[in-house]
């Protein structure tokens, strides 16, 4: 009996996402505009540089993901694809970027998980509010009477309200990626020793990106060398 297949989850950057959109269409305005309107080389100048740019803004903001399933890691960076069976990978390591160290000693980055100094400053000042909310809460529960005259009933109609309400715990505050490293490495404490998950590690480069970029510059050399 065969199990069923998983798939794997997907991590990208939206910022990426929708900088790479706006900027595609930016780079297309202009170079359309160029290509339609311009004389003389100008056309052939836009042309170039679109040839050059666009693989370029594409490699960077839109193609970078990170496909995380049972037995591999699979990081698509801009130029290379690298598969981690999970038993290869040594650690995630998280700092001013978010890389995979492995066995080997060898070290990538996840282009799709990028650090965001911002995100963790809003979550450090998210658990501060929440820390100085559960001491003041805590105070107040040890200085409020629990009950008053009259059956043990407040004059307010209730004093001890909310004492005994389930305090509420959501777990230390996270940036986003933070909270995706925190998935990757769960998966791997899980996974990294199970026999499926081991393997060799391939690297594969993106000639399917580079090759356009490069056919630009030489183009654009070859412009601006004859002018």
């Amino acid at each position: 009996m065969t199990s069923p297949l998983v798939k794997d989850r997907i991590y990208r950057s939206p910022q990426a996402l929708v900088g790479g959109v706006l900027l595609l269409g930016i780079i297309g305005w202009l170079g359309i505009d160029a290509l339609i309107r311009g004389h003389g080389r100008t056309p052939w100048l836009a042309l170039a540089l679109m040839i050059l740019i666009v693989p370029l803004v594409v490699a960077f903001t839109l193609r970078p993901a990170v496909f995380a399933g049972e037995d591999r890691l699979r990081v698509r960076n801009p130029f290379r694809v690298i598969t981690l069976p999970w038993g290869e990978i040594e650690v995630l390591r998280s700092g001013y970027s978010n890389e995979v160290l492995v066995t080997s000693g060898a070290k990538y980055q996840l282009w799709a998980i990028p650090v965001s100094l911002r995100g963790r400053k809003r979550a450090a000042g998210r658990q501060a509010k929440a820390q100085a909310k559960a001491a003041s809460d805590a105070r107040r529960g040890r200085t409020e009477p629990t009950g008053g005259g009259y059956g043990g009933f407040g004059l307010g109609g209730g004093a001890s309200r909310g004492l005994h309400e389930p305090a509420e715990d959501s777990g230390p505050a996270r940036a986003a990626t933070d909270k995706v490293m925190d998935d990757l490495r769960e998966t791997l404490e899980n996974r990294g020793k199970a026999e499926s998950a081991q393997g060799e590690i391939t690297v594969r480069w993106a000639y399917e990106v580079a090759a356009p970029a490069i056919a630009g510059a030489v183009l654009l050399v070859i412009l601006l060398a004859t002018g």
